[in-house]
């Protein structure tokens, strides 16, 4: 499979050593479907395409595939793994159970603060949602559900669904590209918001389950047609 010639850029970080940058410039592309999955991850092409020497990006690959967003091949080298069946259900069924608990502590424990900042993330997902901007609706969205969780209170289940968040993004940015969701996806958002509102921890978490069941049958479905298109041109 070809590399694809887009928008894959550095952004420099005064801050960040270079090795750092091309690390988090490789994981956007992946996480966003800039580098798509099965793509292969060849060094040469990489630092020429990013201006640099071919260490950072040796060093970028390897944290990756520690992240399980790469694989090495044998005879091929670097590839960016491949979106299965397994890890979506293994990644989902545990941010399922985060964030069911995180929306029914919400509910009992936000503040007249939090409640302001949700109404305004809810407001971002609905005028990102109007725009059609993928990469807009993706970061409105993780804002959205992330003020859920700050408002548990639980600063462990706070660091617990921080630490699955790469993942997370992964399929929560392949779900928001299929615009034919778009609608569902800001009719859940608001009863999110109105469960809380309402203190329904019931209610909260049921819209929960289903805004995440929804996800995982709406990316199944596309591994299964890719499956099924890359087996017509064998």
């Amino acid at each position: 499979m070809k590399m694809s010639e887009d928008s894959l850029q550095v952004n420099m970080d005064e801050f960040l050593p270079l090795r750092d940058v091309v690390f988090k410039t490789l994981r956007r592309g992946i996480l966003t479907g800039e580098l798509k999955p099965g793509e292969r991850l060849m060094e040469i092409h990489l630092a020429n395409r990013l201006g640099v020497s071919r260490t950072p990006i040796r060093e970028a690959i390897r944290k990756l595939e520690l992240e399980g967003l790469v694989t090495m091949v044998p005879r091929r080298g670097a590839e960016v793994a491949n979106i299965t069946e397994k890890n979506l259900k293994d990644v989902l069924e545990v941010r399922q159970a985060l964030e069911s608990l995180a929306i029914e502590l919400a509910c009992d424990r936000i503040t007249g603060e939090e409640k302001d900042g949700l109404k305004a993330n809810l407001d971002q997902v609905e005028s990102a949602v109007r725009t059609g901007d993928t990469g807009a609706i993706a970061s409105a969205d993780v804002a959205f559900h992330d003020a859920i969780v700050e408002a548990s209170g639980n600063a462990r289940l706070v660091q617990l669904v921080s630490n699955l968040g790469e993942q997370m993004y992964r399929y929560r940015f392949e779900y928001i590209k299929d615009i034919t969701k778009h609608s569902q996806i800001m009719s859940e958002h608001r009863i999110m918001y109105e469960s809380i509102m309402e203190k329904n921890q019931e209610k909260a978490a049921q819209i929960v389950k289903i805004h995440i069941n929804n996800q995982e049958e709406a990316i199944m479905r596309k591994i299964h047609k890719d499956r099924d298109a890359a087996k017509g041109h064998e």
